[in-house]
């Protein structure tokens, strides 16, 4: 095999674009684990799929929980040093690395394919990205789990006991020679079903029927929600999700905001606990923001100040009876004064009384 051809998994999916490149995330891993010793994991995640059974809906963008479903994976192979995501380009929740296969829509062997050309460390983390339920946990369980055994890969299971490859750590090196010999053996990686992939390795498996769980169809995301309502976990995914959303990251004491947003609504109004919990926000904002000026380097004054003026709004120059000369005065204008040259007033013109001014009242 030649990196030529097209399955190859030596090198990058573009011609300029090389394996060994600088990455956009930071070193990461599980220290202690073979291999891992300053190289880490690498993660490839499969969002590139038709979603056909959602009716060709975006089935990574879809929200469950306020999070959507690839933004809740990325989350889970966080310790990931490089993440490839296998899809078009869209927002994330945090940086990652794109690769597309060739032709998009080729499978998922295809796009592993085309992940793996990103990765360089020993083991490499392979994800679906519907998955709502997976937590960094249950990465962590299985890279312990492929190192314990002695394995190639180790595998999560469903609730039925079934293979789930899309949630699973393998050895990048059994990766890629069963992706060679495969593509040697059918000309290309296009169509190809996982289970091809997976029959040559020797695998361990892990049962979890929660993490393993995914989104295939709308019932599915529905269960997913449901879940996650009932179990009271929608206030932190709530919380988590805005706080991708605003890119901060802090920790919510949420007992606190909640106990003064009851206390504002009942002691006030209702309306008061929205508005008082923005409020004290914005004033938690505005501190952590505020800086004193520097001792080498004093606060420069207000411009009105440096070229001898008043600050901006204030009355300057002689005063008439309309306000400051050349100005519009800001107060209402008072009437003339004993001492003005105008007093007293000009009486307004009147006329004689006659008959006719003389109210009239209907006739009783």
């Amino acid at each position: 095999m030649t990196p030529n051809e097209p399955w190859a998994v030596t090198s990058g999916d573009r011609p300029d674009q090389d394996a060994a490149a600088p990455f956009e995330q930071g070193a990461g891993g599980l220290p202690g684990l073979p291999g891992h010793d300053g190289v880490g994991h690498d993660a490839v995640v499969l969002a590139g799929g038709g979603a056909r059974r959602l009716g060709g809906a975006d089935k990574p963008g879809v929200l469950v929980g306020g999070r959507a479903l690839l933004d809740r994976v990325l989350g889970a192979c966080a310790d990931a040093r490089t993440t490839v995501v296998v899809a078009d380009r869209r927002p994330t929740a945090r940086p990652v690395r794109w690769a597309r296969e060739d032709p998009p829509g080729a499978g998922p062997v295809a796009a592993l394919g085309a992940g793996l050309r990103h990765a360089t460390a020993d083991f490499v983390v392979v994800l679906s990205a519907d998955l709502p339920f997976l937590a960094a946990d249950t990465v962590r369980r299985l890279l312990t789990a492929l190192s314990a055994e002695g394995a190639e890969g180790a595998l999560l299971t469903d609730a039925d006991g079934r293979d789930q490859p899309l949630v699973a750590v393998y050895r990048t090196s059994a990766l890629r020679r069963e992706l060679s010999a495969l593509g040697e053996e059918h000309g290309g990686l296009t169509g190809l079903p996982l289970r091809r992939l997976t029959a040559g390795l020797d695998l361990t498996r892990v049962p979890d029927p929660v993490a393993s769980f995914d989104c295939d169809t709308w019932d599915d995301i529905a269960a997913a929600r449901a879940r996650i309502r009932e179990h009271g976990h929608v206030l932190d995914e709530w919380i988590s999700a805005v706080k991708n959303e605003l890119g901060i990251d802090l920790e919510v004491d949420t007992g606190a905001l909640l106990d003064l947003a009851r206390d504002a609504a009942h002691g006030v109004a209702r309306p008061a606990a929205p508005l008082t919990t923005f409020l004290v926000g914005y004033v938690a904002g505005r501190a952590g923001e505020a800086r004193k000026p520097s001792p080498r380097r004093p606060a420069r004054p207000p411009p009105w100040r440096s070229a001898g003026r008043t600050k901006p709004g204030r009355p300057t120059g002689p005063v008439g009876p309309v306000g400051p000369v050349g100005r519009t005065a800001s107060l209402p204008v008072p009437g003339p004064s004993r001492d003005s040259p105008t007093w007293p007033p000009t009486p307004r013109p009147t006329r004689a009384r006659t008959p006719d001014d003389r109210p009239r009242h209907p006739k009783r």
